[in-house]
């Protein structure tokens, strides 16, 4: 499908989407080595907070769906203004889709319905749009993630049915099932999920929305300067060259046993100037 056909497709305010959600402490695994397991999960929850606060600007978009069980995820996509949906099939990613579409239809059965990936930080809500354009011109329709292996957004017209096969190669089941390949230019930030360390950098060169980016801003990269194996303290120095001291509890934070002089690290802080603290501190992995 071309640019000029998405154009003439004005889907604005009809499409309500459902963005599913793993509990926090189990969400985005793959980015343990990276982020290490303390901003793991709170990664995780701002790449969901960017996603549904770009769905929910996006004029196309009628409304937002989350289906997560998680608490702390639920108060603050709420707050965003989405809708919370308990996953009761507690039975994996597409029986999730599949319940968050059923409860968006009980309540407003001509709904277009549109899975979308609750891990998009870069996400644009114009691109977005041009995005659902496209997919209101087919029954059922996906955008393949910036790999081509996986897929980051399927939509389907109102009555018909979602029928999510997400996971791994979920492209190629998508195209097995009837579903049309949505095939645009310009939409980077729709296809950009970020599982690893790598992606995230890729979609921090794209720009990343306000809750990623601050928790991004968190993260520093320094040298290690000195280290005691008896009390697990030391410092590092920033790339400005200041000195920062850290404590037992900040090195434990990170996983390490052993630290030595030299080694770029990877810092979590809080605070600001001669208040600033290490709170986290391990190997630069990305």
């Amino acid at each position: 499908m071309d640019g000029e056909q998405a154009t003439n497709t004005d889907p604005t305010g009809q499409w309500s989407l459902v963005v599913p959600l793993k509990p926090l402490s189990l969400a985005k695994s793959r980015l343990t080595g990276a982020a290490g397991n303390a901003l793991r999960p709170r990664l995780a929850l701002a790449f969901a907070q960017d996603t549904v606060a770009a769905a929910l600007a996006c004029r196309a978009v009628r409304d937002v769906a989350v289906v997560t069980d998680d608490p702390k995820a639920a108060a603050a996509l709420t707050a965003l203004g989405a809708r919370v949906v308990p996953d009761t099939p507690a039975s994996g990613l597409n029986a999730a889709l599949a319940h968050g579409a059923r409860a968006v239809r009980e309540a407003r059965a001509d709904s277009p319905v549109a899975a979308l990936n609750a891990d998009l930080p870069a996400l644009r809500p114009a691109e977005l749009a041009r995005v659902l354009g496209a997919a209101a011109a087919f029954p059922r329709a996906f955008l393949a993630d910036a790999a081509g292996i996986g897929t980051t957004l399927l939509a389907a017209r109102a009555g018909v049915e979602l029928n999510p096969a997400f996971g791994g190669p979920s492209r190629e089941r998508h195209l097995s099932s009837g579903a049309v390949e949505i095939v645009l230019a310009g939409v980077d930030s729709v296809r950009r999920d970020v599982d690893t360390g790598q992606d995230l950098l890729v979609a921090a060169a794209l720009g990343l929305g306000p809750y990623t980016a601050r928790r991004y801003a968190a993260v520093m990269q320094a040298t290690a300067y000195t280290y005691e194996s008896d009390s697990r303290s030391g410092s590092v120095l920033l790339d400005d060259g200041t000195p920062v001291e850290f404590d037992a509890a900040a090195f434990d934070a990170g996983g390490l046993r052993l630290l030595r002089p030299g080694q770029r690290v990877r810092i979590e802080t809080e605070g600001d100037g001669t208040s600033r603290r290490i709170t986290l501190v391990t190997l630069q992995t990305f």
